[in-house]
């Protein structure tokens, strides 16, 4: 039967979200229920809320998801009832072009649950990322649920499901990270810090946080970064060339997605340097670049998407290095919050006070 259970809603463009009762139906073929235990506070959801995504509203926001599997549909093999998942929102097809070359990270053809939960009238809700996870119980495909070691807190393992995965893979799948490398990292939120902390788990020599925010910056430190700019005060690109011998930084990491910060990365690298895009543009946005430059530099120039994360592979090292104390993910948690507190979170999250609100269930 279906179940009635709380969620987190967005029913209009900028309205501000609601807490409703969501209909859950029970799992398909290929999906799977999973109990919610916690669920981070992203950005996206906030696009999602001001319209920046789709206008596909009702949207069930959350999806930096951490749960128990409760019950799973006709053919689901590779989760049971009672494993501890972190929700993703890439369940690779294994059949695209991408599958079909060895490179799933790239998968073309991404699957989500096939039915909709929806509002008590019967209306339709998107979730958001095919997860929504501000709620008490959803429906995903069972491929959305990744296995990871239960030992891990939820309010914590939730976070790779998005935006610190994004991060640490910005570093080290993308940028590919290597001992004794110089990073940049512009742009010290929750993605950027991850970054960092996945340039330091990486053996890079010297780790540079460049951003307009001074908290920010000290939160920088604590995630591994050696050196700090304050780019509203200083150059950043002459900062970062002075802290790298006069060179510029191996890679960097543009984790605003902005055009002005996109050319302070592109011109803070090193020759054959290597630039990465995981700050999410907006669509209006135009970036103009001396075609001279972009050919006379060398290099590479690589978007991130996801941090070019295989979840299966990913989330389970993350959490055994969180759980061995390498990898410090608890720090990303600055608050826990109720169902009903989401709204209260966009807030501080658009004044810079977090790094992470995290809805506890």
């Amino acid at each position: 039967m279906s179940q009635q259970v709380r969620g987190v809603v967005s029913l209009a463009k900028g309205a501000p979200v609601s807490v409703e009762t969501i209909i859950v139906p029970d799992p398909g073929p290929g999906e799977a229920v999973v109990k919610i235990q916690a669920c981070g506070v992203c950005h996206t959801d906030l696009h999602y809320r001001e319209g920046g995504i789709n206008d596909d509203f009702p949207f069930l926001l959350g999806h930096e998801a951490a749960g128990v599997v409760e019950s799973v549909g006709e053919g689901v093999t590779d989760v049971t009832p009672g494993d501890f998942v972190i929700l993703n929102w890439r369940a690779v097809c294994g059949s695209c072009r991408a599958c079909l070359r060895g490179r799933p990270q790239y998968c073309f053809n991404t699957h989500n649950a096939s039915q909709s939960m929806t509002l008590e009238d019967g209306t339709k809700l998107s979730p958001a990322l095919g997860i929504g996870a501000f709620i008490e119980k959803t429906l995903v495909a069972a491929g959305q649920c990744t296995k990871v070691n239960p030992a891990v807190r939820p309010a914590v393992a939730g976070l790779l499901g998005c935006g610190v995965m994004a991060g640490l893979g910005a570093a080290l799948n993308t940028g590919t990270v290597g001992r004794d490398d110089t990073v940049a990292v512009i742009g010290c939120g929750g993605v950027g810090n991850a970054a960092i902390a996945g340039a330091r788990l990486a053996g890079a020599r010297t780790i540079i946080a460049v951003d307009v925010d001074d908290t920010k910056l000290q939160w920088a430190t604590e995630f591994g970064a050696t050196h700090t700019v304050n780019s509203k005060a200083t150059d950043a690109v002459e900062a970062i060339q002075a802290l790298t011998g006069g060179f510029g930084a191996d890679l960097v990491v543009d984790a605003v997605g902005r055009p002005e910060t996109y050319r302070t990365a592109f011109y803070a690298r090193d020759l054959a340097g290597t630039v990465v895009l995981v700050g999410v543009p907006n669509p209006e946005m135009k970036l103009e670049l001396p075609l001279a430059d972009v050919f006379g530099r060398g290099g590479s120039l690589k978007s991130s998407w996801y941090g070019d994360c295989l979840p299966g592979r990913d989330f389970p090292t993350m959490v055994d290095l969180h759980l061995q104390g390498r990898l410090p993910l608890e720090k990303f948690v600055s608050e826990t919050i109720a169902l009903d507190g989401v709204e209260e979170a966009f807030a501080k999250m658009k004044t810079g006070q977090v790094l992470r609100s995290v809805v506890v269930l």
